[in-house]
């Protein structure tokens, strides 16, 4: 009898410092395993025609004005989905201010861009054609002119628009339908929640259950890790940095580009962001609007400090890092396309 007895207060002692299981139940409704699909507008429905078109647009320089730059310069579906630089380049060899957000999962957003100035794909993909910075076509009407005498893309677009299909709004429409299709399911994460409870890590675990217990999933939720889910055209902005002051305002430049308040003039904006997407941020270094952060952890010291107001230990930080890192999908297999030729001449002379 005392030897079981023994047994039995060893046993309880052994339990007392057990931490309870993490598991799925503690992030219901914060986040979500990535759909099968994105959402899919009515006036610009996914056919197979139309997404290698819209793949060929993607991956075409001569949509610049000197042929150096397509939308994959900046958007590198190889890889990150970005170039991973701080300053994106543009033609002529220009630096812009910011840096190119992930289009991995970028069907997601409800607004594009760091600064939600465009309400959708198609019109997202508008803005860097005529950009002096990044495509440098003087207008539209150059880029269409261009394209019409390509007798492969003339064909292209009235098999997948009609008679009189080469328009610059379809040339959107394309590139939004191929965007649509580049979905990185299966991250350990998802089928963690999904049930597999070997998938992650138990430092992934505890990184999942401190941001949401500390507050990063105030802002860090939903199905793409950057909010609710909202209609197109109605973005989730928040401030960064939101309690300013700390050593890392002048360390990372954090206060000089003043972010949404340039699109919109209204001083509630200054130094406002669409949330970013925390899926395949692992891969997606330098980091923020600026490039300034090279690597997740300090990405994440940052975040704690300026959003929070709290100051991380450093196996806190370790394991955040854990679950971000979790959040990493599988790219889907990309082949470069065949691009209409030019017959017989160029468009670029010196």
């Amino acid at each position: 009898m005392k030897k079981l007895m023994a047994l039995v207060f060893v046993g309880s002692v052994s339990l007392v410092g057990v931490a309870k299981p993490i598991t799925p139940k503690e992030f219901r409704g914060i986040f979500y395993p990535l759909p099968k699909s994105a959402p899919v507008p009515a006036s610009n429905k996914i056919t197979k025609a139309k997404v290698h078109l819209g793949k060929q647009l993607f991956h075409d320089p001569r949509l610049s004005v000197d042929g150096t730059v397509s939308c994959a310069s900046c958007h590198n579906v190889m890889s990150s989905g970005g170039d991973n630089r701080a300053n994106s380049v543009g033609v002529k060899g220009q630096k812009g201010g910011r840096g190119a957000p992930t289009v991995w999962n970028s069907a997601f957003h409800s607004v594009q861009f760091w600064d939600g100035r465009a309400k959708d794909l198609e019109e997202q993909a508008k803005g860097p054609i005529t950009n002096p910075i990044e495509m440098g076509m003087k207008d539209h009407d150059q880029a269409i002119a261009r394209l019409k005498k390509i007798p492969g893309y003339v064909d292209a677009f009235k098999k997948v628009f009609g008679k009189n299909g080469l328009t610059i709004d379809n040339v959107a429409k394309a590139i939004a339908t191929y965007e649509r299709t580049l979905l990185t399911h299966n991250s350990t994460f998802d089928r963690w929640l999904k049930g597999d409870n070997k998938a992650i890590s138990e430092s992934a675990k505890r990184g999942a259950l401190l941001a949401k217990t500390v507050g990063c999933v105030t802002c860090h939720s939903g199905v793409n890790y950057n909010g609710p889910d909202l209609e197109m055209g109605e973005g989730f902005y928040q401030k960064f940095p939101l309690i300013e002051g700390s050593e890392y305002d002048d360390k990372y430049d954090l206060l000089s580009d003043l972010g949404r308040y340039e699109v919109t003039k209204e001083d509630f904006d200054k130094n406002k962001w669409r949330v970013p997407t925390w899926r395949n941020v692992a891969l997606t270094a330098p980091y923020f609007h600026n490039g300034k952060v090279a690597t997740l952890d300090e990405a994440v010291r940052v975040m704690a400090k300026t959003q929070l107001g709290k100051t991380l230990k450093e196996n806190e930080v370790e394991d955040l890092v854990a679950f971000l890192k979790s959040l990493t999908g599988k790219l889907p297999k990309q082949e470069m396309p065949e691009l209409p030729p030019t017959p017989s001449e160029t468009f670029f002379r010196e």
